[in-house]
């Protein structure tokens, strides 16, 4: 587990105190960072990087928009 990706979804709120996108970038490059064991990339990696954490933000933003709370 990355213990320095901070939690985004708040259990308790649905819609209300929703992750920035400034904050689920930041948990995805340390996503990537931690996965490819760069803190930063070389310049011949740096698109591929890059792609990533895109990638895993825009997955991360769907999911935490998909999620509800409670039984409903």
């Amino acid at each position: 587990m990355c213990r320095s990706i901070k939690t985004l979804r708040q259990p308790y709120l649905e819609h209300e105190g929703a992750a920035s996108d400034d904050e689920v970038r930041a948990a995805a490059l340390q996503f990537v960072r931690k996965v490819s064991g760069f803190r930063q990339p070389s310049p011949k990696n740096t698109e591929a990087f890059e792609r990533a954490v895109d990638e895993i933000a825009a997955s991360s933003r769907r999911l935490l928009g998909d999620l509800r709370v409670g039984a409903r």
